[in-house]
């Protein structure tokens, strides 16, 4: 009787080729798996869009709306494509959103890098935290919409008011979260930095920021939409060109399908810009780890 002898490294490639193809065909069933719920989730959004843009166009046709006050989709979608095709009374379409997306990025960029560097220097120094605290409270009740009418009488009607807007209506929202980030730091990693000889600043650098990042990037996916806001309003309370412009102007006309044109302008780009932020916080930050509703 013949007898059949395993060495064991047969032995250990036999188990390997057992364990590999179920690890294989687990990974190929998560993919599955993520991708078809990625299909469910982009039908359901899509599905909810036609319903609900459906039933506006069909009550308002049936008379149970008034489109006077209200619009409907078919006449906010001719507005949109006259404007593209024809121009704006203020000018072609593209030159209004370049104007207020420039007012946008420039009031968001300095907003949200002064905010940073006020909530670590703050959150780093608690000194001056208790000095500045009762100021940044002061500053921070008081409505920052209305200081537009103040940035235009002092600034004009130019690109400069909407831009300080824009960056008041940022800065707090990215100060408060830079601040609470560097606060919550780890204290451990503080000191063992410190016993292995780092300066402040790098520590700062090193240790602070990282942690923080993940603060400081939550708030600026809610920070550009505050400073679309401030740019809106600023346009609206006085400008020359911009989308703000154009609501103030459909309103004054009693266009309500153009109100809502440009609403849906602006929703259109504050998407674009917040998938693109989104798309940088996912390289700055590999290290995190992926959110439990993502792996299932």
């Amino acid at each position: 009787m013949a007898t059949t002898l395993t060495t064991p490294t047969a032995a250990a490639s036999s188990r390997d080729n057992s364990v590999n193809p179920s690890a294989v065909e687990m990974e190929a069933r998560v993919r599955r798996a993520r991708h078809r719920r990625h299909v469910l989730v982009l039908t359901l959004r899509i599905a909810i869009l036609v319903v609900v843009l459906g039933a506006w166009e069909i009550t308002t046709r049936l008379g149970w709306v008034d489109p006077f006050f209200f619009a409907m989709p078919s006449g906010i979608a001719e507005q949109i494509w006259s404007w593209i095709t024809e121009g704006t009374s203020q000018g072609p379409l593209w030159e209004q959103i370049l104007v207020t997306l420039e007012e946008t990025m420039l009031g968001f960029l300095i907003g949200g890098v002064g905010g940073v560097i006020a909530g670590v220097i703050l959150g780093r120094n608690k000194l001056l935290a208790d000095i500045f605290s009762i100021y940044i409270k002061i500053a921070n009740s008081v409505p920052r919409v209305v200081l537009g009418s103040v940035f235009i009488i002092a600034l004009g009607l130019g690109m400069a008011s909407k831009v300080a807007l824009a960056v008041v209506m940022v800065f707090f929202v990215v100060f408060a979260n830079a601040f609470q980030g560097v606060r919550e730091a780890d204290r451990a990693m503080i000191a063992n930095a410190q016993i292995l000889g780092a300066s402040p600043l790098q520590i700062t650098r090193h240790v602070v920021l990282p942690s923080a990042m993940s603060w400081i990037l939550a708030s600026l996916h809610v920070s550009f939409g505050f400073a679309l806001v401030g740019a809106v309003v600023g346009e609206f309370l006085g400008a020359k060109k911009g989308m703000g412009l154009l609501i103030a102007t459909a309103q004054g006309s009693f266009n309500a399908n153009g109100v809502f044109a440009a609403m849906i302008i602006l929703a259109v780009l504050a998407l674009v810009v917040e998938f693109i932020i989104t798309r940088i916080e996912n390289r700055l930050v590999k290290w995190r780890p992926q959110p439990l509703n993502e792996t299932h």
